[in-house]
C-alpha cells in the first residue's frame, strides 16, 4: 500500500527529471573528456536522443534502470501497489524504445543505450563509448 496521499505521490513523480539527469551528465562529462563534441536532445530525430554525435551518426540514450527495466539489474523493480498498471507502463516504455531505435536505423543512425548503473563506473563507460564509436 502506498504511504503517500495522491497529491504527495503526484508531487514526487513530477519531480522525476527527463533531461539532464545525473547519469546523463556523467556520460556527457566522459565524452567531453575523451574529446568528443555532441548535441543534446535533438528534436528532429526520433525519440529526442539524450546525446547526438552527428559526425559518427550515433545517438546515445541514457536510460534509467527502473523506468526502462534494465534486464538483470537490481534497480529494475516493479512496485507492489498497482502492479498491473506499472507493468503496462514499463511494457509501453520498452515498446517505444524499440520503435525509436528502428526509426533511427531506417534514417541511417545508430542507437546506443547506456544504462544508469553502467554510467556509474568510469571504466565501463569508456569501454561502452569506445565500442560504439568504432562500430
Amino acid at each position: 500500500m502506498d504511504n503517500l496521499s495522491p497529491e504527495q505521490r503526484s508531487s514526487n513523480m513530477s519531480a522525476v527529471r527527463g533531461k539532464n539527469t545525473s547519469p546523463e551528465l556523467r556520460v556527457r562529462r566522459m565524452l567531453h573528456a575523451m574529446g568528443y563534441r555532441f548535441r543534446l536532445h535533438r528534436k528532429d530525430l526520433p525519440g529526442k536522443p539524450d546525446i547526438v554525435l552527428s559526425k559518427y551518426r550515433l545517438c546515445i540514450f541514457v536510460h534509467g534502470c527502473f523506468w526502462h527495466q534494465h534486464p538483470g539489474c537490481k534497480r529494475a523493480t516493479i512496485p507492489e501497489t498497482r502492479k498491473t498498471e506499472w507493468q503496462e507502463k514499463f511494457r509501453q516504455n520498452k515498446e517505444r524504445d524499440d520503435l525509436v531505435q528502428k526509426e533511427l536505423e531506417n534514417l541511417g543512425w545508430r542507437a546506443c543505450v547506456i544504462w544508469e548503473c553502467e554510467a556509474k563506473i568510469p571504466n565501463n563507460l569508456i569501454r561502452i563509448i569506445a565500442k560504439n564509436l568504432k562500430t
